[in-house]
């Protein structure tokens, strides 16, 4: 056996390929949704609870998949997620009206909740501090990889074998995953075979307890760690990220369809090119962050300085989208925001890493997610009401920037270094 080779890249793949899953079968209800209309007749406002339950399943399950993260490893805790999520994703399949529909969402969403949390929990594990971000990055770039594939493949599959069909389909390809990590992951790199003396070096190089000690090390009450100011400082910004990603996720496809009248085909085309740029985004922002700190040795302002800046710009392009009126000019400063806010994400998981102690990363992230993920029921719905209120989207955009705006200038000013860290405290 061969133990030269670094595995952690292996599992930051298998991660990535989650992201990926991830997205493709939570966007596949947005691109299937014109579909789903026309059989159950669906209002606007029907239509936003019903991507609004989504999140009431998925807000509770960021946190307690965090906190099972931390208690059963992210071996058990993905593998648990992703089939149990890719069940109810064939399952909506057999929803027959709006009631069905609503109830097998809900529970879809607290399938996908561990998700991000889980795979940030395995980054921690797996990956030296200087590492991380980019890490984060390539792992969370997955996601608007899967949201850019959801159009063209559901789209595809929708309009081929009808959208029932594609629901099964891509439910298929999660289960599938679901083996495969089982079988190739460990929740820590001292529980792999395949990990040799010299990357458990690497990886505890720069860690104050060594990764194979963490689950002997002192644990912080939850509520301690959730109620410090970096914890909930970021997760009220994220709600604010979140906010503008799930507006853009849920309404964006009707928006061009309703508002621009394009057809269904070039709408299925149109919505990935965001989704694109935003998976380079992702992964740009883990280098940058990296990049800054290994120029500048600051490790907080190598995080606040991409956040802050990327989520401001974003938010002046979102706002500035509602008020255009050609689908070219649309698409490309949509595309735009879509961009700088996927390079401003990393900047959150890198900064719940450096908040709390590494035993208790699930927990803390887990909070940080679920807090922001209540965007997800407020996003869809408040849209809904706005478009079905006053007949037009332009609302919808500005109040997504707005919120934006706040969510940055809160990071700049209120997300500051501990006195006293928490990791410390609780390892000594």
């Amino acid at each position: 056996m061969n133990n030269n080779k670094p595995y952690r890249w292996v599992i930051l793949t298998m991660l990535f390929l989650a992201m990926v899953i991830n997205y493709v079968d939570r966007a596949a209800l947005s691109i299937a949704m014109p579909f789903i209309t026309q059989d159950y007749h669906l209002t606007p406002s029907e239509k936003g609870l019903i991507f609004s339950s989504f999140f009431f399943g998925y807000a509770l399950f960021c946190f307690v998949g965090g906190y099972l993260a931390d208690r059963f490893g992210p071996k058990r805790v993905l593998t648990w997620s992703m089939g149990f999520w890719s069940v109810l994703c064939g399952c909506t399949a057999l929803a027959f009206n709006f009631w069905s529909l609503l109830i097998v969402r809900a529970l879809f969403g607290v399938g996908e909740g561990p998700v991000s949390t889980t795979a940030n929990k395995a980054i921690n594990s797996w990956f030296p501090i200087k590492e991380r971000a980019r890490a984060i990055g390539f792992a969370q770039a997955g996601g608007p990889l899967g949201g850019a594939l959801a159009g063209p493949i559901v789209g595809f599959l929708a309009l081929w074998l009808g959208w029932r069909v594609a629901f099964v389909v891509i439910a298929s390809i999660g289960i599938l995953w679901a083996i495969a990590w089982f079988r190739m992951a460990a929740s820590t790199p001292k529980e792999h075979p395949k990990v040799g003396p010299q990357e458990l070096a690497l990886i505890n190089a720069d860690r104050e307890v060594p990764v194979q000690a963490t689950a002997d090390a002192p644990r912080t009450p939850v509520m301690q760690i959730i109620m410090q100011r970096a914890v909930l400082v970021t997760g009220v910004s994220l709600f604010c990220y979140n906010y503008i990603l799930y507006f853009f996720m849920t309404w964006f496809p009707s928006y061009l369809i309703d508002a621009k009248g394009i057809d269904l085909k070039s709408m299925s085309i149109v919505t990935a090119l965001p989704w694109f740029v935003g998976t380079l985004g992702f992964i740009a922002g883990g280098v940058l962050i990296d990049w800054v700190f290994k120029r500048t040795g600051r490790r907080l302002f190598s995080r606040k300085v991409v956040l802050v800046t990327c989520l401001l710009i974003a938010s002046c392009c979102i706002g500035i989208t509602g008020q255009l009126e050609s689908v070219t000019s649309t698409v490309v400063v949509m595309t735009a925001a879509i961009g700088f806010l996927m390079l401003s994400a990393p900047a959150y998981w890198s900064l719940i890493q450096d908040a709390v102690p590494d035993h208790q990363v699930g927990t803390a992230g887990g909070f940080m997610h679920g807090l922001a993920n209540l965007s997800g029921i407020v996003a869809p719905t408040l849209t809904g009401i706005i478009i079905q209120s006053t007949g037009t989207f332009a609302s919808g955009f500005g109040l997504a920037g707005i919120l934006g705006i706040f969510g940055a200038l809160i990071v700049a000013f209120f997300v500051t270094a501990p006195k006293a860290p928490l990791a410390v405290a609780a390892t000594v």
